[in-house]
């Protein structure tokens, strides 16, 4: 085991799967020489040389294309789109494309690709590098979406991602891209040096796709989230007192639905909390899902706790961010429900 944060377990899991096999090659923005914006793929170039760590011009659509070209052709491609709020000029590559890809050739032709890409706030980016935009692509049947909350499952998640057949977009939380975030903004968004890292097999390994996980166990109340707000929750529970059970979804499709509703039905509360805007949020279908399954044994209405319907603001960016404030208030508000 070693100690690392989310990027060294991001960079970790890219080594392990390209010195396995020849076949999987990299190709973004700046991924190469500069080793990434955020330093995930820093020295990979410089060990696996430049035809399998490809610097790619500023065309996202391109960079899609590209790579499903590459996986049809028997390649594993990972790419990376700087940011998640620029992945819009690639959507139809990823809809039109690779998400029909195997569906549409009847099985004969499939591209395993593997899209990265940072998301969600809490580094002052403002709108045009804050979104979390997991629900659309939640939405669209043929790949699959994932977003792990820490250095161990961001790790063996990333390697099943590049392993499996079928395509996928794997969003990695910027915001505990260093270490862990309980949602207080008067934690210094950039000052990584004390953050706290986390044991991770420093060699191959790989945590199922599909699965959710249960954070902390507790017979009260049921949050559950994803990302960034899986710390939050955490810390918010913890100021409030409340035996609350946090779930970690970690994979949004598939989803472990059967992991949600055991966890619901024994406690009969829920909150659902995420990052993103709470009108057609993700959070919408995990409510639709656990009112299903969970109906007889609620003894509260389900309960969310997202963003605000508005681009995603700089200047109010705390007020706009589920932070801990507002999740100790939504745990609060739950529980007195009688």
């Amino acid at each position: 085991m070693a100690q690392m944060n989310m990027i060294e377990a991001i960079r970790s899991a890219l080594d392990v799967v390209m010195d396995k096999d020849p076949n999987v090659v990299a190709l973004g923005q700046d991924i190469g020489y500069f080793g990434g914006v955020f330093r995930c793929t820093d020295g990979l170039q410089r060990k696996y040389g430049e035809h399998r760590v490809i610097d790619a011009p500023i065309a996202e659509g391109g960079i899609i294309g590209t790579a499903i070209g590459m996986g049809v052709n028997g390649l594993r491609p990972v790419a990376e789109i700087q940011f998640a709020d620029y992945i819009y000029p690639g959507f139809d590559q990823i809809v039109s494309e690779l998400a029909r890809l195997r569906h549409r050739s009847c099985g004969e032709f499939f591209s395993p690709v593997t899209i990265r890409t940072p998301c969600g706030g809490g580094i002052r980016g403002g709108q045009t590098h804050s979104q979390s935009p997991e629900a659309i692509f939640a939405h669209i049947s043929g790949i699959k979406t994932i977003m792990p909350s820490n250095p161990y499952d961001a790790k063996g998640l990333l390697i099943s991602a590049i392993e499996s057949d079928d395509p996928v977009v794997f969003f990695e939380p910027k915001r505990i891209y260093n270490g862990p975030f309980d949602g207080d903004p008067d934690r210094p968004a950039v000052s990584w040096a004390s953050h706290p890292k986390g044991e991770v097999p420093e060699g191959h390994y790989t945590v199922p796709i599909g699965e959710a996980e249960v954070v902390q166990p507790g017979e009260e109340l049921t949050i559950i989230t994803y990302g960034t707000l899986v710390h939050v929750a955490v810390a918010a529970a913890k100021a409030t007192g409340v035996a609350a059970e946090i779930v970690d979804v970690r994979s949004i499709f598939p989803l472990d639905v059967a992991t949600l509703a055991a966890s619901v039905n024994k406690t009969g509360r829920c909150l659902i909390a995420h990052e993103a805007t709470r009108f057609g949020g993700y959070g919408a279908e995990l409510a639709a899902r656990i009112q299903k399954d969970c109906f007889w044994n609620l003894e509260a209405p389900i309960s969310r706790i997202a963003g605000w319907d508005t681009p995603y603001p700089h200047a109010f960016e705390w007020q706009y961010f589920p932070g801990k404030k507002r999740m100790i208030a939504g745990i609060q508000n739950i529980m007195e429900v009688e």
